[in-house]
């Protein structure tokens, strides 16, 4: 449930604050290799003709995630046209937050700062990983991303892995990029991200 907030808030947050500049530099360089139809997340083939959300819900890796979104009040954000880039964290990401953290976050009270959390995780843009490498190329090695939640990302290469570290230092992973939706695309992360303080 919490993974499904999370996708939605960071959704919305795309919506309200767009990059139209960073949108058109993270559109799909022409001439990459395609990911495969339906490719698997969590057990479950992800449809890229339907929404993050739906897909996310499918996910059992995701269930934090959606819960989250849900609980910021981002699913209907999530689930609109788009486009928007979801850097999806996994259930195992959430379990390595400090005890407790997710439970807090997801009160009414803190929703405010769910809400920025599960943005931090949104680009508003279509932004496939061959896009990605290249810009990390042309900026020699680190390319900032800022999010629709105000955070701004630092996208590097490890070997063939593309990795964002965030206001805190914190790395993530994409552990399976480019997975398509109808309204964008999730790359799966193995931490999440937070803003700074």
């Amino acid at each position: 449930m919490l993974k499904r907030h999370t996708l939605i808030a960071a959704a919305a947050l795309c919506v309200l604050s767009t990059a139209p500049a960073f949108a058109q530099t993270m559109a799909p360089a022409s001439g990459t290799a395609s990911t495969p139809a339906n490719p698997m997340v969590g057990g479950a083939p992800m449809y890229a003709n339907k929404n993050i959300v739906e897909n996310a819900a499918a996910s059992k890796d995701h269930t934090t995630l959606v819960a989250a979104v849900k609980a910021a009040g981002l699913v209907e954000t999530l689930q609109g046209p788009g486009p928007f880039t979801v850097f999806a964290p996994t259930d195992a990401a959430f379990a390595k937050l400090p005890a407790g953290t997710v439970d807090m976050l997801v009160k009414p009270e803190n929703k405010a700062k769910l809400t920025k959390i599960l943005t931090c995780h949104v680009v508003a843009a279509n932004a496939m990983s061959p896009a990605i490498a290249k810009m990390i190329a042309d900026d020699k090695g680190t390319h900032p991303v800022k999010t629709v939640g105000g955070c701004v990302l630092q996208a590097k290469m490890m070997g063939d892995k593309i990795t964002l570290t965030d206001e805190n230092g914190n790395v993530a992973t994409v552990t399976i990029a480019d997975v398509k939706q109808s309204n964008g695309v999730i790359h799966v992360i193995d931490t999440v991200l937070l803003p700074k303080g």
